[in-house]
């Protein structure tokens, strides 16, 4: 706690290891096409790194590891709210397109 101004300062180490994190992580992006990895896999890992720094990011970067869990709820509650609404789509859509397919399929 800083007597002049009464914030918080975190130490600039911090940000360089969380910097150099991010380094890392967005290297194995890089190497996930390097390697040229291919299929489910490829975008696994993509998709899993970029959650990660983007993780990281809010955490850090934004100061949301030390808010207050009102608002980390009312930043990080929405989405994934939508995340499931996504799921839930992803799984009826299945379900429509199979109906379909049975009762509207050219039958000979």
């Amino acid at each position: 706690m800083s007597a002049v101004s009464g914030t918080q300062q975190h130490p600039i180490g911090l940000y360089f290891k969380v910097w150099g994190l991010l380094f890392v992580l967005s290297a194995f992006s890089y190497l996930v096409d390097f390697f040229h990895v291919q299929g489910l896999l490829r975008w696994s890992l993509i998709l899993i790194l970029m959650v990660a720094k983007a993780g990281l990011i809010i955490a850090i970067f934004m100061h949301m590891r030390w808010e207050r869990i009102a608002l980390v709820s009312a930043i990080l509650l929405p989405p994934l709210c939508l995340l499931v609404l996504c799921g839930l789509m992803f799984v009826e859509s299945d379900y429509v397109f199979l109906n379909r397919m049975l009762h509207f399929a050219l039958r000979p």
